[in-house]
C-alpha cells in the first residue's frame, strides 16, 4: 500500500471495498501457476474445477443455501439482470413486474427497457423514512405478475426492507421473488432456506473481494432460463469461469460469515460518527429509518450546501464518501432515492453518504468527526446568502 492510500480515510464502503489481504493471497495462485481451464480433464484443469466447487460451498455457507443453488457471474448487476430476465421468460402471458422507486440503477434501467418492450412495471413508493408499505405490495401483485424484485438494503440510505415478510407474501401469492442482497449480504445474517426466495443477487466487491465477480442464488425448485448460454456453471451461465476472482469471492464469503457476529463494532463506529456530526453541525438530518438499516451506513443531509462542493473539499482532506450510489455519481440530477422519499431537490443535493467498513479504525472516525464539520462550515461561510455553494471544477 502506498503512502497516499494510507492517508485516505475511506468511508465509501457501499460503493466498493478494499480487497482483504487474505482474499488477495487466495487469488494469487490462480493468477500465476494454477492457470488451468476448469473444463479441462487433465490435472491442471481438475484442480481449478475443485477450487470452484469449494467456492460454491463457501458462498452457499454465507447465505444458507446448497452449493448447487449458486452460480457465479461477473457482478451484482449481471446477477440481477439474469434473475429478472429468467423470471420474465417463463410465461409469455405474465408481463407485469413489481418493484420499487428506490432500486439500484441496474434494476431500474432493465425494468425501463422491459417497459419499452410491452411489460407493465409497478413502481411501489416508499414513505419519508424509506419504508415500504406491504399492503401496497400485496395489492400490486396480479395474476399476470411475473416477478417481484426489490432491494434488501438500500445502497444510499441503508434502509432495510422486511424481506422475511415480503417472501411470505409473495410465496402465498405464488409469485417469484428476487432479492437484491448486494448491500446486505455479509453485513447481516441471512438464510435463504428459511427465507424461501426464488432468486438472490450478490457482488464480490462489496465483500472485500476484487471487482468483476458476483453470484446468483437460484432456488432449486425454481425453473431457470440462462441469460448467457453455455456449458459452464451446470449450463446456467456460459463463459469460462474467472477462477481467481471466484476463489476470492469464496474466501471473502467465508471471512464475512466469520465476522457477522462482530458487526456491532462497525455499528458503534457509525453511531458515534453520526451522533457527533448531528451534535456539532446545525442543520443536519439523517435520511431514512434510523432503526431498520444497515449497521454501517449513514446518509446525512446538510442544510445550505451542495454535495459536489463538499465531496471536493473532503477529498482534499483525505476523506472518501459519496453523494449517493456510485453507479450514479457525476449525475446532475438529485438522488432518485431521496426524491422518492419526498425530499426537496435542495435536501437531496445537500446529502452525503458515509459507509463504514471493518478496516476502518476508531482513530479514523475521530479524524472524520473533526474534518466534516469544518468542511460544512467552510461551504456555508462561502454562501452568506444561504444559497448552496457549487465548487468550480
Amino acid at each position: 500500500m502506498n503512502t497516499a492510500s494510507q492517508s485516505v480515510i475511506y468511508l465509501d464502503n457501499n460503493a466498493t471495498t478494499q480487497v482483504d489481504p487474505a482474499v488477495f493471497e487466495a487469488m494469487v495462485p490462480w493468477l500465476r501457476d494454477e492457470y488451468g481451464n476448469p473444463s479441462s480433464v487433465y490435472a491442471l484443469g481438475k484442480r481449478a474445477a475443485a477450487a470452484l466447487d469449494t467456492a460454491h460451498e463457501q458462498v452457499a455457507g454465507l447465505i444458507g443455501s446448497s452449493p448447487d443453488e449458486i452460480l457465479f457471474t461477473s457482478c451484482g448487476s449481471e446477477s440481477l439482470n439474469t434473475a429478472i430476465l429468467s423470471a420474465t421468460s417463463l410465461d409469455p402471458d405474465k408481463t407485469h413486474i413489481v418493484t420499487t422507486a428506490v432500486e439500484h440503477s441496474a434494476t431500474i434501467k432493465l425494468c425501463e427497457h422491459l417497459a419499452r418492450r410491452g411489460y407493465e412495471i409497478t413502481w411501489l413508493p416508499v414513505d419519508r423514512l424509506g419504508r415500504l408499505d406491504l399492503e401496497k405490495l400485496e395489492r400490486a401483485i396480479r395474476p399476470d405478475t411475473a416477478l417481484v424484485t426489490l432491494l434488501w438494503a438500500n445502497n444510499e440510505t441503508g434502509v432495510l426492507f422486511p424481506i422475511d415478510e415480503i417472501a411470505r407474501l409473495t410465496n402465498a401469492k405464488k409469485v417469484p421473488l428476487h432479492v437484491d442482497a448486494v448491500q446486505g449480504a455479509g453485513k447481516l445474517p441471512l438464510n435463504v432456506a428459511d427465507l424461501n426466495a426464488q432468486f438472490l443477487s450478490l457482488s464480490g466487491h462489496k465483500l472485500h473481494c476484487a471487482k468483476g465477480v458476483g453470484a446468483l442464488y437460484v432456488n432449486k425448485r425454481m425453473r431457470f432460463t440462462p441469460w448467457l448460454r453455455g456449458s459452464q456453471e451446470n449450463s446456467r451461465r456460459g463463459g469460462t469461469q474467472n477462477v481467481a476472482s471466484i476463489v476470492g469471492l469464496g474466501q471473502a464469503a467465508e471471512i464475512a460469515a466469520s465476522h457477522l457476529a462482530e458487526s456491532s463494532g462497525v455499528h458503534h463506529l457509525r453511531d458515534h460518527f453520526e451522533q457527533t456530526i448531528l451534535q456539532s453541525v446545525p442543520g443536519t438530518e439523517v435520511n431514512g429509518d434510523r432503526e431498520n438499516r444497515l449497521p454501517n451506513t449513514s446518509s446525512l443531509s446538510f442544510e445550505g450546501i451542495e454535495s459536489e462542493g463538499a465531496l471536493m473539499l473532503l477529498d482534499e482532506r483525505g476523506i472518501c464518501c459519496s453523494a449517493g450510489s456510485a453507479c450514479t455519481s457525476g449525475s446532475v440530477h438529485p438522488s432518485h432515492v431521496l426524491k422518492a422519499m419526498g425530499f426537496s431537490n435542495d435536501r437531496a443535493r445537500g446529502s452525503l453518504r458515509f459507509s463504514i467498513g471493518r478496516f476502518n479504525t476508531a482513530d479514523q472516525i475521530e479524524t472524520a468527526c473533526e474534518i466534516v464539520p469544518h468542511v460544512i462550515e467552510k461551504l456555508r461561510a462561502l454562501s452568506p446568502s444561504g444559497s448552496p455553494v457549487v465548487m468550480a471544477a
